[in-house]
């Protein structure tokens, strides 16, 4: 059995041993929930040590008839891109486990139920990153989205209900246009090819006639531009990490929503080289909306006299951070490339820190609103200052791990679009202000009545977040080894689309 294929099933075996455990073995599930993703991060990091960092193409390749009628097979590996957004989802699942150990409770649901679904999450994660068979892909992209709606719905607060429906429903209707592009793609496969194939590789190779190419294209991007989520597809975004817990929205915008900029690269570009290179300028456009965008509605949230909320905010900086990944992407430079993939790794850990302990925040003062924390760098240092670090982070401060993703995409797109590239660092001014504001409403200044008596953070808070943190700092100042990894996969995805010549400078 392919250690891929050993890595997706650990957690679904997982979860179905929480699922079979009896009522009122709260404490038991946790530690079941904990000890199985401990063990799939560490053989997640294991397969990592193997990988030929120097070679190009698929690795922990496995390939096994499923649907043979339809030539449908179970299709697996990775490059270098999908390996590290899997070590992602990986190394975050038993941060979210530990750091949220009291968070189901009270939940619709029992805290078994909840850790269960987490773990058939990271199934799902591992599934979708490592698929090189599109049906395959598809299936992973919408079976995802079942936990997904259960936790948001389940175990979220507020407009749960609404929040949970109104993200399945945008992220159906995105896959639904993408299964459309599918079945084209099937066709012309058959029309092409001995026989009709669901294949990332053979696929291609087809040669499509510019209108269908442009068709097919915008069904695969709607779809992935929903989950990024992009300008102007995200306004389901806000809503679900309102009323998601701490740890469903460390995983919805640290994990999820980089299939969404994954599948840009995977298959809009590979697949319809024409077609992203005639609709580049036009996603470049919504990129620079988007950082703006997300922005502006970040400082709103930071600068609200009273209605403020902490978790709105930190949603509103992933859409302006998305902006700068879509960007790095369709500059189609090697250096915007490689950045836009190390920053998906990278605001996968600052924002999993700012959510964690945004939630631990809530927690303890019973309330969402920004002006309800002030003063919390006198109560509760530690927090205080953890939460300031992944603000800085945020921000893509030197010295810490944002700030060389957001540096490489900015040159590369510099390299091939200078004014998009120019406006696009402009918008890091407008981050200092949604990052810096808030900090200082809630960690600074007198201290706001009721935080008087708030406790700062515990041991099993403080073990948890101590990986994210580290992970923070040491690629700040080391990104390399990353790097490694990611360059070899970029260059051979712009090697392929220089037939077309939209290769840009490196």
């Amino acid at each position: 059995m392919n250690s891929l294929t050993i890595l997706g099933l650990l957690p679904l075996i997982g979860s179905a041993a929480l699922f079979l455990l009896p009522k009122g073995s709260d404490l038991l599930a946790k530690q079941v929930a904990l000890g199985v993703s401990i063990v799939v991060a560490i053989a997640g990091l294991g397969m990592a040590f193997s990988f030929n960092r120097s070679a190009t193409g698929f690795q922990f390749v496995e390939k096994h008839q499923w649907i043979p009628a339809f030539g449908i097979n179970y299709a697996l590996g990775v490059d270098g891109i999908s390996l590290l957004l899997i070590l992602l989802a990986l190394v975050l699942t038993p941060v979210v486990i530990a750091a949220c150990w009291h968070e189901a409770e009270g939940g619709r649901w029992s805290v078994k139920n909840f850790f269960g679904l987490i773990l058939i999450l990271e199934t799902m994660i591992v599934g979708v990153f490592a698929a090189t068979d599109i049906f395959l892909f598809y299936v992973f992209f919408e079976a995802m989205l079942i936990p997904v709606y259960f936790l948001i719905g389940g175990y979220g607060t507020g407009e749960k209900a609404a929040a949970a429906v109104k993200f399945l429903l945008y992220s159906l209707f995105g896959g639904l246009l993408m299964l459309a592009s599918i079945i084209g793609l099937y066709v012309i496969s058959g029309n092409q090819l001995q026989a009709p194939t669901f294949d990332v590789t053979a696929l291609s190779q087809l040669s499509i006639d510019p209108v269908t190419q442009r068709m097919l294209f915008l069904g695969f991007f709607i779809a992935f531009a929903i989950k990024a989520p992009l300008w102007p597809f995200h306004t389901w975004l806000p809503d679900a990490a309102r009323a998601a817990t701490p740890g469903t929205s460390v995983l919805l915008l640290g994990v999820l929503d980089k299939v969404g900029t994954y599948g840009m690269i995977r298959f809009c570009l590979s697949l319809f080289p024409e077609a992203s290179k005639e609709f580049g300028p036009t996603i470049i456009v919504l990129s620079l909306i988007s950082i703006f965008y997300g922005a502006f509605l970040a400082i709103a949230q930071g600068t609200s006299s009273g209605d403020g909320n902490i978790k709105a905010l930190i949603s509103y900086t992933s859409i302006s951070h998305f902006g700068f990944i879509t960007l790095g992407i369709f500059a189609f430079t090697e250096q915007s490339h490689s950045g836009a993939t190390l920053y998906m790794i990278n605001h996968g850990f600052s924002t999993a820190a700012l959510f964690l302990i945004a939630g631990w925040m809530i927690s303890r003062r019973k309330s969402e609103r920004i002006s309800d924390f002030g003063g919390l760098q006198r109560v509760t240092p530690i927090m205080a200052w953890l939460f300031f670090i992944a603000g800085m982070s945020s921000l893509a401060l030197p010295g810490l791990s944002s700030f060389v993703s957001e540096f490489l995409v900015l040159v590369g797109t510099f390299a091939r679009y200078p004014i998009p590239a120019i406006i696009g660092t402009i918008g890091i001014i407008f981050a200092a202000l949604y990052i810096l504001i808030p900090v200082q409403r809630a960690l600074h200044g007198p201290i706001t009545p009721g935080n008087e008596n708030l406790t700062d953070l515990t041991l099993r808070e403080k073990v948890s977040i101590a990986p994210v943190i580290a992970v923070i700092i040491f690629f700040g100042f080391y990104p390399q080894p990353l790097l490694d990894v990611i360059n070899p996969a970029a260059s051979a995805t712009l090697s392929a689309l220089q037939i077309t010549g939209i290769m840009g400078g490196k």
